[in-house]
Order: structure tokens, then sequence, then C-alpha cells
């Protein structure tokens, strides 16, 4: 069964990393308490709940791929919901709608602690690692990455998305799990 992915063009590929420009692309996402591990379970079910019909349309949304998830910043509640930096330990957890969906149809999450937002075209630095979801692959993919960038001499503009694409059954070998790090536009 074929799941929709963030749609995105590889300007740069020196694998295991890429620069991508990604199109822009809307998000239910949701704020949890918690470590790094057990903030993402908690809001998977959160969200899962939304896109299987725990909406005002009480729409069924199709699953897509990745589920995204950061940690919060203040910069968000001052600005948007868009959560970048650590704060108190809460983490912003997403999904990425059907590229079909605009601000205006996608259904109206309600549970309050479900947002929808829109987020802009931009370009992404990624690096992609296979292996189970924990915090230790995270730190050291997320430090080879941080490397790479500096190396290529671009601009990290916010914090780093943990980006897992396969449901839990799926065997840790097969994984596909990508960190990505906004960057400017490299010119």
């Amino acid at each position: 069964m074929a799941v929709e992915e963030a749609e995105y063009t590889v300007v740069v590929d020196e694998k295991p990393f890429e620069l991508r420009q990604y199109a822009p692309h809307i998000l239910a996402e949701t704020l949890v308490d918690g470590d790094f591990e057990a903030a993402g379970n908690e809001a998977f079910g959160r969200l899962f709940r939304y896109i299987s019909g725990n909406n005002e349309a009480q729409q069924k949304v199709a699953m897509t791929s990745p589920v995204g998830q950061t940690a919060e910043s203040e910069k968000i509640a001052m600005t948007s919901p868009v959560g970048q930096a650590q704060k108190d330990g809460k983490w912003a957890v997403s999904f990425m709608m059907p590229a079909s969906f605009t601000l205006e149809t996608t259904p109206t999450p309600t549970d309050p602690a479900v947002v929808i937002r829109q987020v802009p075209a931009r370009y992404m630095a990624a690096v992609r690692y296979s292996g189970f979801w924990s915090e230790k692959g995270y730190r050291r993919n997320l430090a080879q990455l941080q490397a790479w960038i500096a190396d290529q001499g671009y601009v990290a503009e916010d914090e780093p998305i943990w980006a897992r694409y396969n449901p839990p059954f799926v065997p840790w070998f097969l994984r596909r799990n990508e960190i990505l790090i906004p960057v400017a536009n490299p010119g």
C-alpha cells in the first residue's frame, strides 16, 4: 500500500546526505510533554485519532509520511505554531496532510490539542538512516548532519526535525528515518 510522502527535489546528493527543496505543505500537529522517545508515541495516538475521523467533518484522512518530531520553542509562542527549539521538554509531533488538501479543505480538529498549519516551501539538509527509533541513533546522525552542513557552508535556519517513515511493525533494519534541518537558500 503506497503512502503519500512530502514532495521535494534533491538539489545536492552526497549519500547519506542531501540538500532538498520542499514544496509547501500542510501539517496536523500536536504538542506533548515527555522525553524524546515517549513524546512520539503519545502524540501519534492523538494525531491518528484526528485522521481516523476525530474532526468536525468526521472525515477520514489518508495516512502520509513522514511523522515529524521537533522540540517546541519559545519562538513558537511568540509567532506561530511552528516548533523548533526545546522548551520545558515539549515536543511538536506532526502528520503531513495529503497534497490535495488546502488550509480551507483540511478537516478541522475536534481536539484542541491538534492544530493545522501551513509550511512554506523551503530548503532542508537531510540525512537518511535505518534502525530503531532511539535518541542515541538520532543524536549520532544529527551530529553527522550538522558537520556536513558546516562543511558545505550552509546556514541552519531552525532546529532539527526527526522524520519517521514506517509503521512500528516494520523490522528495525528496514525502517527509514531521517533528520531534516531547514537551511537558508543556498543560492
